[in-house]
């Protein structure tokens, strides 16, 4: 099973904001909604493209080259050109730390 690897501390990003880490080679973009955390791949399911520079509007990240919106809870497209998710990962806070881990190849 994938380790868990922390990306950031709790507080490091700021509500409506991102952060991408470089996770055994994936880049994963944790949002924080609210103070909720949630982690989905950077990639637009379009064209392969990043998601973390778009504009986060609620829940949604919306991508910055061709206007898809993906849900950040979910990893969801919910819009057109965009009709994949991207993927999402576990997430969990642990001693004031944020840590995501990929365990689609276990």
């Amino acid at each position: 099973m994938a380790d868990w690897v922390t990306v950031a501390a709790v507080g490091e990003i700021a509500t409506g904001s991102c952060k991408v880490a470089d996770v055994d080679g994936v880049a994963i973009a944790v949002f924080n909604i609210g103070g909720e955390y949630f982690a989905i791949e950077d990639v637009c399911t379009h064209d392969g493209g990043e998601l973390a520079s778009g504009h986060i509007d609620g829940d949604q990240v919306v991508c910055p080259r061709h206007g898809a919106r993906f849900c950040v809870r979910t990893g969801d497209a919910l819009s057109a050109p965009a009709y994949e998710p991207t993927a999402k990962f576990p997430l969990r806070i642990e001693g004031g730390q944020i840590q995501v881990r990929d365990e689609r190849w276990d």
